[in-house]
């Protein structure tokens, strides 16, 4: 499933959760939101950059430039003070709506 088929925001809660694991590049977010839904959740470049610039922007990531794996010049991110907040608020949110959409779908048929 692509990320243009979730809900708005939840490519930025995909991405603090990712990070929350420790400090990635870029590249290395995508592929951890890839790796951790086994597949299900393919991120496109064209969103994961905005996205990140978006959450740098609004103070939940912070970010330092080192080496990657292939020792090329990146940006690591990693999870602000406010960044951990907005975690926390985001999956409490996203479980609320998790539930009730689970509710629903589990009703019987009035047949």
């Amino acid at each position: 499933m692509s990320v243009y088929e979730l809900i708005p925001g939840t490519l930025e809660l995909l991405i603090l959760k990712a990070v929350s694991l420790g400090p990635l590049h870029g590249y290395g977010v995508l592929l951890r939101i890839q790796q951790l839904s086994k597949d299900a959740l393919r991120v496109p470049q064209g969103s994961l950059y905005p996205a990140l610039h978006r959450l740098e922007t609004g103070g939940w990531l912070d970010t330092e430039w080192g080496l990657s794996e292939n020792n090329r010049r990146a940006k690591f991110y990693r999870l602000s003070t406010a960044g951990e907040r907005q975690l926390i608020a985001e999956t409490k949110r996203w479980s609320s709506v998790s539930e009730g959409v689970d509710l629903v779908l589990e009703a019987e048929t009035g047949r």
